[in-house]
């Protein structure tokens, strides 16, 4: 029975969610794929210093 009324609970949260979204407009889509894309060159560069680090200590 818990496992029945935990279920209605969730998908009664995605509905109101559901009703809430909309279509985010080009500018603001623009500016996430902007920032997403710095945030993974970021972690590159970062992953890439750290393996030239471990490289130079590690012989």
């Amino acid at each position: 029975m818990k496992f029945a009324a935990s279920t209605k609970s969730f998908f009664l949260k995605c509905k109101r969610v559901w009703h809430v979204l909309k279509k985010p407009t080009k500018k603001e889509f623009e500016t996430i794929a902007k920032v997403s894309a710095l945030g993974i060159l970021a972690l590159g560069v970062i992953g890439f210093l750290i393996s030239i680090i471990m490289k130079m200590f590690i012989k």
